[in-house]
């Protein structure tokens, strides 16, 4: 039985053959780091937790993907891949200059496509000019960074947008035709977990595609991190079985067609400022398809936007 919409089983959709992102660095900065809507940026944020080793703006943005072409193909010599601009704003800088690393990451053999990985506040309408017209001839998805719906909390993280920004720019985007992924943090300080599945349903009034969700985690030598050991009872820490649960009961309140492609992320212990659950990503999804079967869930089951 399909409990929910599995990224993988989507991405055969799009695809006659086996397809693989790879993360790049090209070297952009944010809004909230530089000065123009705040400086430190976002107060969980290192980005040393989710960059493989191959992502180095030292290097090119071809250098990149041909390094992580040679990791994956051992593997899968057949396989193709999409260029996943990752790492801090990838749409924050002139829309020339844009233009340039979108097209050279394309003009790598088997490079089929791009994931562009952004803020709610930095997707310009000349940009989406020409996204609009990248998305017909390529597969691309523009990922926003939402993190909460919540201003209050918005504020309390350092990310430097409104959550009325963020729905401006999924329309904005949705309305050029493009795919719109969104990225979500549960867990977050001050959220309780009504306040969490009510975000399961504003997120599913939005026209967005693809859904990422992960737990919070404290990476040491963040704002949050230092906040916590400040004042802990600030935060929930979901414990593995509470983190399981949570997601199957944000993913009934999900609108049935979205595509969910993360519900969890593990970052390296040696980065946590406090110790993870010890589970790979892939063992903690079968934790979660073997309590959906149990449960009985099924994505969108509480789901009330067709009342």
């Amino acid at each position: 039985m399909q409990h929910y919409n599995d990224y993988g089983t989507w991405l055969k959709s799009q695809f006659d053959f086996k397809v693989q992102k790879i993360s790049i660095n090209a070297g952009f900065t944010c809004p909230n780091r530089d000065g123009r809507v705040g400086i430190g940026g976002c107060t969980y944020c290192n980005n040393q937790t989710f960059n493989p080793e191959y992502c180095d703006n030292s290097k090119s943005i071809t250098q990149q993907l041909e390094e992580g072409k040679m990791f994956f193909s051992k593997k899968y010599p057949e396989m193709k891949y999409l260029a996943y601009f990752q790492a801090y704003t990838n749409t924050y800088d002139s829309v020339e200059r844009l233009k340039c690393k979108y097209e050279e990451a394309l003009s790598v053999s088997d490079v089929v496509g791009i994931v562009i990985g952004t803020r709610p506040d930095c997707m310009p309408d000349e940009l989406l000019d020409y996204l609009e017209e990248l998305n017909k001839r390529t597969f691309l998805v523009v990922e926003f960074g939402v993190e909460s719906t919540y201003d209050d909390t918005l504020v309390r993280i350092n990310r430097g947008h409104s959550h009325s920004q963020t729905v401006d720019a999924i329309l904005r985007t949705s309305s050029r035709g493009i795919r719109v992924g969104v990225h979500i943090i549960l867990g977050l300080p001050g959220e309780s977990k009504e306040m969490l599945l009510n975000e399961a349903e504003v997120l599913s009034a939005l026209p967005v595609t693809l859904l990422k969700m992960h737990q919070l985690q404290l990476i040491k030598g963040t704002k949050m991190a230092d906040e916590f050991f400040a004042s802990p009872t600030d935060f929930h820490l979901f414990s593995a079985d509470e983190y399981i649960d949570l997601v199957i009961d944000f993913v009934e309140r999900v609108r049935p067609d979205m595509v969910l492609e993360r519900f969890v992320s593990q970052s390296p212990s040696s980065l946590l400022a406090v110790p993870g659950w010890g589970l790979k990503n892939f063992e903690f999804v079968d934790k979660v398809r073997k309590r959906m079967t149990e449960r009985n869930a099924i994505q969108g089951r509480l789901y009330r936007g067709s009342e």
